[in-house]
């Protein structure tokens, strides 16, 4: 099923993900070291062409494979509490941690 036109969408880290084979994306931080396979089987939906596969919630026996390329953390996210007329600021930053992988096989 590693045709062009083949996609799936899987869940990882609480959000879900539409991947095709060779694209890279950046979900919630996975453990594993880069270069390690990682094994997603909670698999919403697999397309193949014409053919379509809706699992009740998940297709049972399948699983997408992906590569681990990399550990990272994105972007600052500012936070800002105010109460008007209170002299009351809170100013709070965080970043969140993400696993950039390659899918390798649905």
């Amino acid at each position: 099923m590693s045709t062009q036109s083949t996609y799936a969408i899987i869940s990882a880290g609480g959000k879900q993900h539409r991947v095709k084979v060779g694209q890279r994306c950046k979900i919630e931080k996975v453990d594993g070291e880069p270069g390690e396979s990682v094994e997603f089987d909670k698999v919403y939906l697999v397309a193949a062409d014409q053919n379509v596969q809706i699992g009740t919630p998940f297709i049972q026996n399948a699983k997408v494979m992906a590569k681990i390329l990399s550990h990272g953390r994105g972007e600052k996210i500012r936070i800002i509490k105010l109460r008007r007329r209170k002299g009351y600021r809170r100013k709070q930053g965080h970043r969140q941690h993400f696993t950039e992988v390659e899918i390798t096989n649905i």
